[in-house]
């Protein structure tokens, strides 16, 4: 089945010009945003009106299928005008894959909608067997995007006839069937709009359950018959599915050196009247700020080889060593924020300035589960001794 919701065929340029608007329109909209904890209709439409929505849809269902260097090139595009426009231009394409893994009759239906899907992968509710499907309750929190999205993934455990233990599942909820409640107020990421979701006995058939843990391990949809050429059934789940988060931490280190530049170039000290531009206080700053940034950039080049190249090189790459490339890719341009910071001092504290809502962003991108440095280098030493860290990547 061909999607109804195909439009003209965009080509790479196309769709990082597209990525430029979207950034631009949200750094326009940012203090809205931070207001609203949300970024506006207008940024959304954007998203859908480039079809970068639809970039890693399988090539069967009309969209722009992209590889993974430009996926991340337009996150990182976003990110450098504004995180939290760069985090939902990251989540909104990458939650409309999910369905790329559910039988094809689910398939169907939801990407035929031609809505936008978030979710919440945490197991934290309850599913009870209702016929062929099941019914799903609980509460959700951090569901990024969510005013804006007609599906959302649910995280569940269940225990299936054919399975020896619960299996981590999302059944994608209709968002005309569960409860907002906007409760999302932080430090950060405020224009993510990751609110609370609850869900009181909402069915949902088994067409829409998506098994994670199956496609984890398989890398497929449940069917024999697939498409072979979609890029994503040949790399591993998980670390395809957070490569964002550390292009948005680039996107905005990027721009915060940018800043830090213009900041410093006829910024003249009171306590011995040098400008900054001719010190070699901020001379060393740049440079090791400029260069960490380098070395982050292409340990970025680095993660993706491995992910394209994953089957070719025989799945030898571990969940734990992607685990700790990407988050010491984050720790990195946080470093880069707090140097930033502190050696800009009391004029990067007051709020509005980009400065000061690129380093709140670039530290909140840095507390995601999926971010956390200890987490990580703990899991791949485990690992580099021949330990099992569990990790899933």
């Amino acid at each position: 089945m061909v999607s109804p919701f195909i439009e003209k065929e965009v080509t790479r340029e196309d769709l990082l010009e597209g990525a430029r608007r979207i950034g631009e329109l949200a750094e326009k909209e940012a203090q809205e945003a931070e207001k609203n904890a949300t970024i506006s209709e207008n940024v959304v439409n954007l998203i859908k009106e480039t079809q970068i929505s639809r970039i890693m849809l399988p090539k069967e269902y009309g969209g722009p299928q992209t590889d993974l260097k430009t996926f991340a090139e337009i996150v990182r595009t976003v990110s450098y005008h504004n995180v939290s426009a760069g985090w939902l231009t990251y989540l909104y394409p990458l939650h409309n894959i999910l369905p790329a893994y559910l039988p094809k009759k689910g398939r169907d239906e939801i990407i035929n909608q031609g809505g936008l899907i978030c979710d919440v992968f945490a197991a934290v509710g309850k599913a009870e067997k209702d016929g062929d499907g099941y019914r799903i309750t609980g509460k959700w929190n951090f569901a990024s995007g969510c005013l804006y999205s007609d599906w959302i993934g649910l995280g569940v455990a269940i225990q299936f006839p054919d399975s020896d233990k619960p299996e981590v599942c999302l059944p994608m909820l209709k968002a005309s069937e569960v409860e907002i409640v906007e409760n999302w107020d932080t430090f950060g990421l405020r224009g993510s709009g990751s609110n609370q979701v609850v869900a009181d006995n909402v069915y949902v058939p088994m067409e829409r359950i998506l098994r994670l843990t199956a496609a984890d391990a398989t890398g497929r949809p449940p069917e024999e018959e697939y498409d072979k050429d979609y890029p994503l059934y040949h790399v591993p789940f998980y670390p395809a599915f957070y490569l964002g988060f550390p292009n948005m931490a680039l996107g905005g280190a990027k721009r915060l050196i940018e800043e830090f530049k213009k900041a410093t170039e006829n910024r003249v000290r009171l306590m011995d009247g040098v400008r900054e531009s001719e010190s070699p206080r901020s001379q060393r700053v740049i440079a090791e700020i400029t260069t960490q940034y380098i070395a982050a950039e292409a340990m970025m080049d680095k993660y993706l080889t491995l992910l394209e190249n994953y089957e070719k090189d025989g799945r030898k790459t571990s969940r734990a060593e992607f685990f700790a490339i990407r988050t010491q890719i984050t720790k990195t341009c946080t470093d880069i924020a707090v140097r930033v910071l502190l050696t800009l001092g009391g004029g990067a504290l007051y709020k509005g300035g980009i400065i000061e809502l690129m380093i709140r962003d670039i530290l909140s991108v840095a507390t995601h589960k999926t971010s956390l440095y200890e987490d990580s280098v703990a899991a791949f030493g485990q690992e580099l001794f021949g330990f099992d860290s569990g990790v899933r990547g």
